[in-house]
């Protein structure tokens, strides 16, 4: 077993990965609320080689030293930091300043409907008066958002012939009264949340709810998080240390191609 070949295709598979990732990261650096990923590798563990059908010594095996088979993918983490802020002046766009998510009445293709949570503020209000996403999505209440509770009751309706404001705890004020709350709730550990699609998260088995000390802005969307000369710059070094295993590998097939055709004539 030549190692070099094992260590240099483990070596491109992870920057394969790394890469996967860091385009996915570029095509939604316009994506409102996203949270840019990143990822982490490890050292394969170290494999004890040994001399097979060694019976010199009560037939046990001798060791001969440890193998290192390069590396292997790691965890892909999120990076949860908060995005810029861009000013739209639109009473309907909406963006969380500090920890917390927007919770959603989600109704997927087959009519199921669970609660999802988003970052991305850019609401609208239906002709029926319902507080929506771009996709029709009911943006819930502060009850239905602390208790992942989806139904209708739940969701944030307001009269859409009158103007309305939002202050920074989440009430709507329409003709100097209140009359519901945008909710926007946190979570004890981020790591129970999982990626559903559509910019949207799952809270997976054994999340927990918890109330959110974010403050809302009205007239703003957050932008992604996402450094896009950052991400280019990281595209470059990936390239280059991809480009590296490639020409080792190359490097080792050349050499075994020399001991097969030449060194074996002698």
């Amino acid at each position: 077993m030549v190692k070099g070949l094992y260590t240099a295709y483990t070596g491109m598979i992870m920057e394969q990965n790394r890469m996967d990732i860091l385009s996915n990261n570029l095509a939604n650096s316009a994506t409102n609320g996203y949270k840019k990923e990143g990822s982490t590798a490890r050292a394969f563990e170290a494999q004890l080689a040994l001399k097979i059908k060694d019976t010199s010594d009560y037939n046990l095996p001798k060791k001969l030293g440890y193998v290192h088979m390069g590396t292997k993918i790691g965890e892909t983490y999120t990076d949860w930091s908060q995005g810029n802020f861009e000013v739209t002046d639109n009473s309907e766009d909406l963006a969380i300043a500090g920890d917390g998510f927007f919770a959603l009445s989600y109704t997927n293709k087959q009519g199921e409907t669970t609660v999802k949570y988003t970052r991305d503020g850019a609401f609208k209000v239906n002709a029926a008066g319902y507080l929506v996403t771009k996709d029709g999505d009911y943006v819930l209440n502060q009850n239905g958002a602390m208790n992942g509770d989806a139904a209708e009751g739940n969701y944030v309706r307001i009269d859409p012939t009158m103007p309305f404001r939002v202050n920074e705890l989440g009430y709507i004020i329409q003709n100097n009264q209140t009359i519901g709350r945008v909710g926007v709730v946190d979570f004890e550990d981020y790591n129970y949340l999982q990626e559903y699609g559509e910019n949207m998260y799952d809270l997976v088995d054994g999340g927990q709810s918890v109330a959110s000390d974010a403050t809302v802005e009205q007239g703003v969307l957050e932008k992604s998080n996402v450094n896009v000369v950052s991400e280019m710059v990281d595209m470059i070094t990936v390239s280059r240390a991809y480009e590296a295993n490639q020409k080792l590998i190359q490097t080792i097939d050349s050499t075994l191609e020399k001991a097969v055709n030449n060194v074996g004539k002698v």
